[in-house]
């Protein structure tokens, strides 16, 4: 367990310590809103005149994501860790996801920003996780459409709740899922290096012209946590 717990404390500083010198440039520019189930058709239809890879059916994708933390040295913020895998695409790798704390103070920049490692990997990474001593939080799955315009990510997906005694009882099975809320989650993001703010004033340009259906705006996490 010391070796597990010397090794996390090692990539961790390790992923600091890249992150800080620009040898990991992948930042994300991030903005979110959501839209009523009964309103979502009028949203795909206008997507699909903006979008760039509609020229056939909508691209679809049904996902398994769980969330992990585990303590760094010294007791500091924990470090987060995601694993998502396709439910409809067997074959394809399991994705680990590091994501930052978001970046709001910048009252200027239109988008939120944050740090954003992802990294294929095999299907044995949970267990890998379990034993350096990662604690999973949660989990959910997630189904919906995905569009791109440019270097632009838009994905529009209802969250469902993963039903334990459920999932045991049909051998791991998805059905036993049940939607969380009567809304679709809207999510327009851009990976790029380090220092490309003007993707930023694109994103919002893009985000003005699915105004009024949905209002894709920057989240304050921490109002949403602690309050005004």
């Amino acid at each position: 367990m010391a070796m597990a717990q010397q090794t996390v404390n090692t990539a961790i500083d390790s992923l600091t310590a890249a992150l800080k010198s620009n040898i990991i440039p992948n930042q994300e520019y991030f903005l979110q809103g959501s839209i009523l189930d009964s309103s979502v058709e009028v949203l795909l239809h206008r997507l699909r005149g903006l979008c760039d890879n509609v020229d056939t059916n909508l691209e679809t994708f049904h996902d398994h994501e769980m969330c992990f933390s585990i303590r760094g040295p010294n007791n500091t913020q924990p470090l987060q860790l995601r694993v998502r895998r396709s439910l409809d695409h067997n074959g394809m790798p399991m994705q680990l996801r590091y994501i930052g704390q978001p970046e709001i103070g910048d009252k200027s920049r239109p988008t939120v920003l944050r740090n954003s490692i992802d990294i294929g990997t095999s299907n044995t990474v949970v267990e890998f996780l379990t034993e350096l001593g990662c604690r999973k939080d949660f989990e959910y799955s997630a189904k919906g459409y995905m569009f791109r315009k440019g270097r632009m990510k838009i994905t529009v997906f209802k969250v469902f709740k993963i039903d334990e005694t459920r999932k045991m009882m049909s051998s791991g099975g998805f059905d036993a899922l049940s939607p969380l809320t009567h809304s679709y989650l809207v999510e327009l993001s851009v990976l790029a290096p380090s220092g490309q703010d003007a993707i930023a004033d694109d994103m919002r340009c893009f985000a003005e012209q699915l105004r009024p259906l949905v209002q894709l705006e920057k989240i304050d996490y921490k109002r949403l946590v602690h309050g005004p």
